[in-house]
């Protein structure tokens, strides 16, 4: 009987083992450096943190030049505060944007040269993929 037990306890533990070992090599691995994937999450974060607060200056902290760039006269900080507030009354928006705060430490860096993607539940700048690029001597989103 206490044979038939330990039986059945290893069936079900490994059972309860597979989807968590298939889910873990389906899911996408980080490539590049332990510092470039470091700093590619950083920005990420940062950009984040900056929407969070509704800080439009922080937010264009991470954007490229020609995103900063000033459009009809209002500048980038202009434009990325009246966004974020607009962005903020959207129900599940904070929300979103803590779901992805959430998800950075851990989400996959993918890198090509300059160019980066990380793995969000939702994209930071819309379009597929959140995508960055090496400019500045950092990382920087791009639309």
């Amino acid at each position: 009987m206490a044979f038939m037990r330990g039986i059945a306890m290893l069936s079900c533990a490994a059972l309860l083992a597979l989807p968590a070992s298939a889910s873990a090599a389906s899911a996408p691995q980080s490539t590049g450096s332990a510092q470039q994937i470091a700093a590619v999450r950083g920005a990420a974060g940062n950009f984040v943190a900056a929407e969070l607060a509704g800080n439009g200056a922080g937010a264009c902290a991470h954007l490229t030049a020609a995103q900063r760039a000033t459009e009809h006269g209002r500048t980038c900080a202009q434009r990325w505060d009246a966004k974020l507030e607009q962005l903020m009354r959207e129900p599940g928006e904070r929300a979103g944007l803590r779901k992805d705060a959430h998800a950075i430490p851990s989400a996959a860096v993918l890198l090509r040269g300059n160019d980066a993607s990380i793995a969000l539940p939702a994209p930071l700048l819309g379009g597929n993929a959140t995508r960055l690029l090496w400019v500045e001597d950092c990382w920087m989103l791009r639309s």
